[in-house]
């Protein structure tokens, strides 16, 4: 699949003009100042383009790595947490979900704070083992201080991943303050001199970014894309009045059915278990998942994959309880016939899940390597671009009517240098008469207007497609003066 219009394509232009310049504190966007998420996203994607060049799949591995140790993470975690089988089973659900899926191979932020928030979980966790019961040979005084460095560096790289959601674990953390009455928190997470010590990692690109933008990167980065997602919908994602937004409430409650899918199905057994009887370490797993989900209910932005960072901690619960939950047509046969509810007591059964892992990845690979391809035709900016590459060359100029999507930024800007600016109708003259090879890229129709016919020596390419930004199929013209 080429980039998918807009997020992909801003994060892996900004991270190749970021290469560019030599500037690895700034983010810029087509020329233009990028403060949407901190830098650690670009810094993993230069890394990427410098092994492979800059391309789709360099622009997405990092996401995938990201993925992939937050696995090796619940693999690790879960063994502590009960046995081996816990550890894979926790990482084998948090792999194959159906969100994961998606964002384990998008070029954007996510993956790489839902490592970091994991690890913090995870260290925040060992520090409280012996409180949990799960014994003392975890927390004691030698090996405390590394969980200790672990859970701020892993909250500085959160936040260097996405912002401020990537401290959530804190307030896990505080919410164990309900259950272990008495216990000194302070004392074990030194939460003074620890924050004062992430604060300083995040402060060494923070300090040199609010300098040189004039304070604009914190005014745009948390106070636009932070604090106006939380009391208003942006881009269209969340209820715009107050009633809307009332029956926007559930819907991460709704939504998890499908991002957490297949195993989306254990989840009304799994509730009602720990509703009944859970421990210590369940009540921590909970807490953290439940923190994440209240808070992006009550922010009015609202995305299904805002709850992802909560699925390393749903998938160890599950993972934890699974054997123990009765089976999937079990409980259709409990809800059909409540007199027979006695004599339905199977259980999760080994095979049942995987069978249900095996089905899982049929159907990734299925729409990796057959859906994606049928789709693939239909991106209109990389179908277009492929019609014109050959003719393309460093020293060109080009603009755009009514079609300024990040995805031209980011296909053809991998052969012209030059940055990509709009122009009205009756600039248009101006610009393609002006000395120099240049090309214009505008919805058909509109082209058939502004040049009924294409002058000598010109070329004119066409494509059809889908405009996934805007939901509906777009046809779209590039008309291309040669090099004289």
């Amino acid at each position: 699949m080429p980039l998918v219009d807009r997020d992909e394509p801003r994060f892996a232009e900004a991270s190749r003009e970021m290469r560019e310049r030599g500037d690895y504190v700034v983010p810029y966007f087509n020329n233009k100042y990028r403060f949407d998420k901190p830098p650690f996203i670009y810094w993993t994607q230069i890394a990427s383009y410098r092994l492979f060049g800059e391309n789709d799949f360099a622009a997405r591995l990092p996401s995938a790595v990201a993925a992939a140790l937050t696995a090796v993470l619940l693999f690790a975690w879960g063994r502590r947490l009960g046995n081996e089988r816990v550890g894979w089973w926790a990482a084998i659900i948090f792999s194959l979900c159906f969100q994961t899926f998606i964002h384990a191979k998008a070029a954007v932020a996510d993956m790489w704070l839902v490592f970091f928030v994991t690890a913090a979980h995870w260290a925040a966790y060992e520090l409280m083992a012996d409180w949990l019961g799960a014994g003392q040979s975890a927390t004691d005084s030698r090996h405390r201080k590394y969980w200790r460095l672990a859970f701020y560096v892993a909250l500085a790289f959160a936040f260097l991943a996405k912002g401020p959601l990537g401290w959530t674990p804190l307030l896990t953390v505080a919410s164990m303050k309900f259950f272990l009455r008495g216990q000194p928190l302070n004392r074990r997470f030194w939460f003074v001199s620890g924050l004062l010590f992430a604060i300083a990692i995040v402060s060494l690109w923070g300090i040199p970014a609010l300098v040189r933008t004039k304070g604009e990167f914190f005014w745009v980065g948390i106070g636009r894309h932070v604090v106006e997602r939380s009391f208003g919908p942006m881009e269209g994602h969340g209820g715009q009045t107050l009633s809307s937004y009332l029956l926007t409430l559930p819907f991460y409650f709704v939504t998890v059915f499908i991002s957490f899918f297949p195993w989306s199905i254990k989840l009304p057994a799994l509730t009602k278990r720990l509703w009944q009887e859970r421990d210590a370490v369940d009540k921590y797993l909970i807490s953290g998942t439940a923190i994440v989900f209240l808070l992006m209910t009550v922010v009015k932005t609202k995305l299904p994959h805002y709850t992802l960072i909560a699925f390393p901690l749903l998938s160890l619960l599950l993972a934890r309880h699974v054997f123990e939950l009765p089976g999937f047509f079990v409980q259709m046969l409990r809800r059909r016939f409540p007199s027979l509810r006695d004599r339905f007591e199977s259980r999760t059964s080994p095979r049942f899940l995987v069978r249900t892992a095996f089905i899982a990845v049929v159907c990734s690979l299925a729409v990796s390597l057959f859906v994606f391809r049928l789709i693939a035709p239909t991106i209109l900016t990389a179908e277009l671009f492929k019609k014109v590459e050959k003719d393309l060359h460093p020293e060109m100029r080009y603009a755009h009517i009514d079609y300024g999507e990040p995805s031209v930024v980011w296909y053809f800007r991998g052969r012209v240098r030059a940055f990509l600016p709009g122009i009205t109708v009756d600039r248009v003259d101006y610009f393609m008469t002006y000395p120099g090879a240049r090309f214009l890229i505008l919805p058909t129709e509109l082209a058939k207007t502004v040049y009924p016919q294409i002058p000598p020596g010109w070329k004119s390419y066409t494509v059809q497609g889908y405009n996934f930004v805007k939901g509906k199929r777009t046809d779209l013209t590039l008309i291309l003066k040669p090099t004289p």
